[in-house]
């Protein structure tokens, strides 16, 4: 194809199985998966996209990532682990995971969408990559599956904890208080003592009138985070 108007050659299927050694022997099937919904547009030839190849992708991936999770993180509450599945296969996730395998230059789209950037678009490349998986789990199982997707898994997994850790309490128990529709927490300062360069402070947070937890420390920040740990502990949500 000609570069120059913004499109590049498409990797054929066969060479993007061989490259990554994926155990595909029906083409096909491989094809569809790669094969979004504007190229069938154009091609009235191309019999189906790729579009429930990622809806079945899209399940597999979550079953296998909260397996691995459960596996990997034993010390993690349910709670923790839901957030951490969700971190995991988000869009940005799972298009980050597309980019590391060069998925975008094997698709098949419409020019339209490839001149516009579709190769590089996250949810284009997250669509695919759910299709990818739907159809290696299609061809060879759940074991293929989990063989291709656990290193992508220890790669990332890394950031996505240290995001998860820095998700604090007060972000968490905000989520929760909007969830239940209760507005926003409100943090009030009800004392602090000590002098000025060890002040101590103690902190109320309340919501709708009602107050969920009380924290200490040398900073109203921290003060905060201590008071909405406390609300998610008595909520069962620590």
């Amino acid at each position: 194809m000609d570069d120059s108007q913004g499109i590049r050659e498409t990797e054929p299927a066969q060479d993007f199985a061989l490259r990554l050694g994926l155990p595909f022997s029906d083409i096909l099937l491989l094809n569809r998966a790669l094969t979004h919904r504007s190229f069938l547009n154009e091609h009235p030839h191309a019999l189906e996209d790729n579009e429930r190849l990622e809806f079945l992708g899209d399940a597999v991936l979550d079953f296998l990532v909260g397996a691995w999770l459960y596996n990997h993180f034993p010390e993690m509450s349910e709670g923790e682990l839901t957030r951490m599945r969700s971190a995991l296969v988000r869009t940005e996730t799972l298009a980050e995971f597309a980019r590391r395998i060069d998925l975008g230059n094997a698709m098949r789209l419409g020019r339209g969408e490839d001149e516009g950037g579709g190769r590089t678009r996250p949810a284009i490349l997250c669509g695919m990559f759910e299709a990818l998986i739907g159809a290696l789990y299609l061809e060879s199982g759940m074991d293929a599956v989990r063989d291709f997707i656990e290193p992508l898994l220890e790669e990332t997994s890394g950031h996505v904890l240290s995001a998860h850790e820095e998700h604090d309490a007060k972000s968490r128990f905000q989520e929760w208080a909007q969830s239940e529709g209760l507005g926003t927490p409100h943090y009030h300062i009800t004392t602090s003592y000590g002098p000025d360069h060890d002040k101590v402070f103690e902190v109320e947070v309340v919501v709708d009138g009602i107050s969920y937890g009380h924290g200490v420390g040398h900073s109203k920040q921290s003060a905060a985070k201590a008071a909405a740990q406390m609300a998610l502990d008595n909520l069962g949500l620590g």
